[in-house]
């Protein structure tokens, strides 16, 4: 914007100097010429009077007294009695000429046009450097009020982008132009909406998770009461463990989202087994597959250990798992791999794959290829970020999903009790 400014400045400005730079220049030549001839009828004139009355006073006239009185001029004076004297350097080339007559006396000045000719270039040398001072002005004045303008404009821009990146701080800075002011002010009357969205956001969240979490407690201990005064251990046993497994998981979730509006980033990362989760979600999961006449497998290296929180990670896995059965098809492979510093758990299928369309944009929020709502990949990339791992799209068709995990360097491995449901 600045440079558009200074250059729509800097054209204006010289249109507008060769509007009247132009003819003031043509009109500055033709006066010049016209002085010139002026003062040389003058001078003609002069010397005619001078010559006539020097001869009613019988004195001699001589070239070289009136020589003396008009340096650089030719003069030629004709006489009454037709004797011709002459005063002042030659004429040569292309001269400019005045006739004066007094009586009997016949005067004749010249003088070089060259001499007029370099009067008036002085003159137009004059003009064109006032005219170059008027464009050095005139940029000048153009940058300062090009900065004046632009670097508000700047500031504005950070403060619409930190609104965007969720810092919704105020910056009460004013820059004496009232349009500006008045961007500022509604953009501060933003943040501050903004900041109280975000504070009612983040509590609303933290108090419906502490109030989920509250409720699937008390049922997760109603369900070991349950399992304890089980009269037949075999199927109410298998069935009540089951569901207390899913019951803990989904305590991980409502933690996870608690973890999330706090903005805790790495709780519960530790050094997981990722085997023992990996076939943890494929024994849930197997029976749905079985059902659709599908199934799951695991390939690749085992006893791999990554740095994630096993809840967290259990999640992913069953919206990845759940992902495929929804919308994909043939055998779902989970393959488990490290890879430079990272392990990667990769889950695919053998369907038709994501659009080309919706693959940069499938980690969106409600961004959906078919019947779900959108929300379960977007919640798996959350949570794969709040445990500082990254879940990407690696191959779009067919579909396969990539969790990177860290390894960890010296950490020791922590074990983490791992419920085993039904197959």
């Amino acid at each position: 914007m600045r440079r558009r400014l200074l250059l729509s400045t800097l054209a204006v400005a010289v249109v507008a100097l060769l509007l009247l730079g132009i003819p003031l220049a043509f009109a500055a030549r033709k006066l010049v010429y016209a002085e010139a001839g002026r003062s040389l009828d003058r001078e003609a004139s002069s010397i005619a009077g001078g010559v006539g009355y020097a001869l009613a006073a019988h004195q001699p006239v001589t070239g070289a007294v009136v020589a003396r009185e008009y340096p650089g001029r030719h003069i030629s004076i004709t006489m009454p009695d037709g004797r011709t004297v002459t005063a002042g350097p030659p004429r040569r080339g292309r001269v400019l000429s005045a006739t004066a007559v007094h009586g009997a006396v016949r005067v004749r000045v010249s003088r070089p046009e060259a001499q007029v000719r370099d009067g008036a270039l002085r003159l137009l040398l004059l003009i064109g450097s006032l005219a170059l001072l008027g464009v050095a002005v005139t940029v000048g004045l153009a940058m300062m009020q090009a900065r004046k303008l632009t670097l508000p404009l700047v500031d504005l821009a950070e403060t619409a982008d930190r609104l965007g990146s969720g810092n919704a701080r105020p910056r009460p800075r004013r820059y004496g132009i009232p349009e500006v002011d008045r961007v500022a002010e509604q953009l501060d009357s933003s943040a501050v909406r903004i900041t109280g969205l975000l504070i009612a956001s983040r509590d609303f969240a933290a108090e419906a998770s502490h109030q989920l979490r509250t409720p699937l407690t008390a049922l997760s201990m109603r369900l070991e009461e349950m399992i304890e005064a089980a009269d037949y251990p075999d199927v109410v046993r298998e069935e009540g463990a089951a569901a207390v497994a899913q019951t803990e998981r989904l305590v991980a979730v409502v933690e996870q989202l608690l973890a999330r509006a706090r903005h805790d980033r790495t709780s519960g990362v530790v050094a997981s087994p990722i085997d023992e989760i990996v076939a943890q979600q494929v024994e849930e999961w197997r029976p749905s597959f079985r059902k659709a006449g599908r199934d799951v497998r695991i390939v690749g290296e085992p006893g791999l250990v990554g740095l994630t929180n096993p809840e967290g990670l259990s999640q992913i896995v069953a919206t990845l798992l759940e992902n495929a059965l929804t919308h994909g098809a043939g055998t779902v492979t989970i393959h488990t791999k490290p890879s430079g510093g990272s392990v990667v758990v990769q889950v695919g299928d053998e369907g038709d794959g994501i659009p080309a369309e919706l693959a940069p944009r499938i980690f969106e929020r409600s961004i959906s290829g078919g019947r779900g709502t959108g929300l379960g990949l977007y919640l798996a990339h959350s949570l794969a970020a709040v445990d500082d791992a990254r879940l990407e799209l690696t191959k779009s068709r067919p579909a396969v999903f990539s969790v990177f995990l860290r390894q960890p360097a010296e950490a020791p491995l922590t074990p983490q009790p791992v419920v085993m449901g039904p197959a």
